[in-house]
């Protein structure tokens, strides 16, 4: 990329030049001559070109030198918007004006001002959180039901279609409710999260503890299956799509993933040759994981068994997302405010511009999920 930078023609260029050597040749003509050559006239000369050429790229032309090379940060030749999703489904985003809700067309709508969010079990409702508020909703915006809560955060649904739960974090604890919003009670007290709800029958749910321990319990029985060693922070949980593993992204561990077994044992650890893990997603239908790494300044996207990075550049990717069809992944790209959707075999490419304008923010816009179409 530095190559293909430095073969961009600055707008203005020769003609600095020109007026730049004008000046310097005027000045060397009219000098007095001097029996003995001082280095300093050489050292002035360079440092007049330096400060008329530091002059052009300040002006108008400049600027918009400098302007092409951020944009060339992130991939090149982006959509300006994003005009549309490559995949079937829907997307729900978290920004600093609220939570919305992308439509494959690439229309949006703005739910209200929650602060995070998470879809149904099968793409029917949304339950969110702000503050001191539990909300369930419809994808339309209408409101199934609220819960007055201290501190909500971090809700996640879960369930068959006739049993559903929303299990979250208030000021107490982890907390359970039913998906029609009755039966709300603790489950674990002083608990944090993250959490994550096994994929099978059943309402077994994992979350990280204080002690930086992965426990999964029976959340109708409260009894605990199992519970991991402390090995750091959790930053993320995330189960398999048959609940066959438990994968956890830590902070400063020796893994940066623990991949666990449904009975508990350590299955193996992925640790990145080089750079630091920022974000990982398990393939639907299989257990293959796409991970985001960070080496110094530069990001790098490996695919499942796509043999070289699918995606590099300056930065760092902050969360990667698969389509409900396993077919495309998104990754988010703050540091070039691009989406950057990745096709599974790694061989296509297609990236939206310009996304925390779209969603009225001015950090980088959350991912929560890429829902399905709702069954009916």
């Amino acid at each position: 990329m530095r190559i293909d930078l430095e073969r961009i023609p600055i707008p203005g260029q020769h003609e600095a030049q020109a007026r730049t050597w004008s000046i310097v040749a005027r000045a060397f003509h009219e000098r007095r001559p001097s029996p003995h050559r001082s280095p300093w006239l050489r050292v002035a000369v360079v440092a007049i070109a330096a400060a008329l050429i530091g002059a052009a790229a300040l002006s108008a032309p400049g600027r918009a030198v400098l302007d092409e090379v951020r944009e060339v940060v992130g991939v090149e030749r982006a959509q300006p918007a994003l005009f549309s999703l490559p995949a079937p489904g829907r997307v729900l985003v978290s920004s600093d004006a609220g939570v919305w809700v992308v439509q494959e067309d690439g229309s949006k709508r703005l739910l209200g001002r929650y602060r995070e969010a998470s879809w149904s079990p099968f793409g029917r409702f949304v339950v969110a959180a702000r503050e001191n508020e539990l909300v369930a909703l419809e994808p339309m915006g209408g409101i199934r039901w609220t819960l007055a809560r201290r501190d909500v955060r971090s809700p996640v649904w879960t369930g068959s279609e006739m049993d559903t739960r929303i299990a979250y974090v208030d000021r107490t604890g982890i907390r359970v409710v039913g998906g029609d919003g009755l039966g709300d009670r603790l489950l674990v007290r002083g608990g944090r999260g993250p959490l994550a709800w096994h994929p099978g029958d059943g309402f077994v749910l994992a979350y990280a503890d204080r002690r930086g321990r992965v426990v999964v319990l029976d959340a109708g029985t409260r009894k605990v299956r199992w519970r991991s060693r402390p090995d750091g922070r959790v930053l993320d949980l995330e189960w398999s799509w048959n609940g066959s593993r438990l994968v956890a992204r830590r902070a400063r561990a020796r893994d940066d993933l623990a991949i666990y077994t449904q009975r508990g044992a350590l299955f193996t650890g992925f640790r990145t040759p080089r750079g630091v893990l920022t974000a990982a997603a398990t393939r639907p239908g299989t257990t293959a994981r796409a991970v985001a790494i960070r080496e110094g300044a530069q990001a790098r996207l490996l695919m499942p068994d796509v043999l070289r990075p699918a995606l590099s550049g300056p930065g760092a990717l902050s969360e990667l997302t698969w389509s409900p069809d396993a077919g495309w992944l998104l990754a988010s790209w703050p540091s070039a405010d691009q989406w950057v959707f990745v096709r599974a075999d790694g061989k296509r490419i297609r990236a939206a511009s310009n996304v925390a304008e779209q969603f009225r923010s001015g950090a980088a816009p959350r991912v929560e999920g890429w829902c399905c179409e709702p069954r009916r």
